[in-house]
């Protein structure tokens, strides 16, 4: 049995769940979540505690065990209280700004990058080099995240480029020259 999987998930008191033999909806006060279950899984509520468990011990029912816990954990947790990430921009003229639903990028190209926002997701730029990315939907938060920093990966030797905030770039000595 998963050590993750058999751990109970507590419901917040802002937060509806229903659920039948194979989806589950999810709502909260920051938007609506829904996903299927597969059949190997059975979800049971009891007062404001929901457990997940396995129908039968098969290979494929193990390995979903844990997996759809977190999964419906993380569902939980994003409608009641929302999931942040932060970008930061590190370079001579980088930044960003949001013009209407897309955010604008320099990140020292010869055009500007312009990429769609997302319905789920709320973008803010703070001091032109710090996004904040908020949304309900953890999947498509770190899709979405990780599209952004595609652009501009941070580089070793000097570090620019787009990170996570709290990331640790490992750095490299640049070249050596003749003594």
């Amino acid at each position: 049995m998963s050590r993750i999987g058999k751990l109970p998930i507590t419901i917040p008191s802002n937060v509806d769940i229903i659920f039948n033999d194979s989806s589950l909806i999810v709502k909260g006060k920051f938007g609506e979540l829904n996903s299927t279950i597969p059949e190997v899984l059975n979800i049971t509520k009891t007062d404001n505690i929901l457990n997940v468990n396995l129908k039968s011990q098969t290979r494929t029912g193990r390995s979903l065990h844990g997996l759809y816990r977190t999964l419906i954990n993380n569902m939980i947790i994003g409608v009641s209280k929302q999931f942040e990430i932060n970008l930061n921009l590190t370079g001579v003229g980088y930044r960003a700004n949001v013009q209407g639903n897309s955010i604008n990028l320099n990140l020292g190209y010869s055009h500007v990058v312009t990429i769609d926002i997302p319905e789920e997701i709320n973008v803010k730029v703070e001091q032109n080099t710090k996004i904040n990315l908020k949304s309900h939907d953890k999947e498509k938060l770190g899709l979405f995240a990780a599209r952004i920093r595609s652009w501009r990966p941070p580089e070793p030797y000097k570090g620019k480029g787009i990170s996570y905030e709290g990331e640790i770039i490992r750095r490299k000595a640049g070249k050596s020259g003749k003594a």
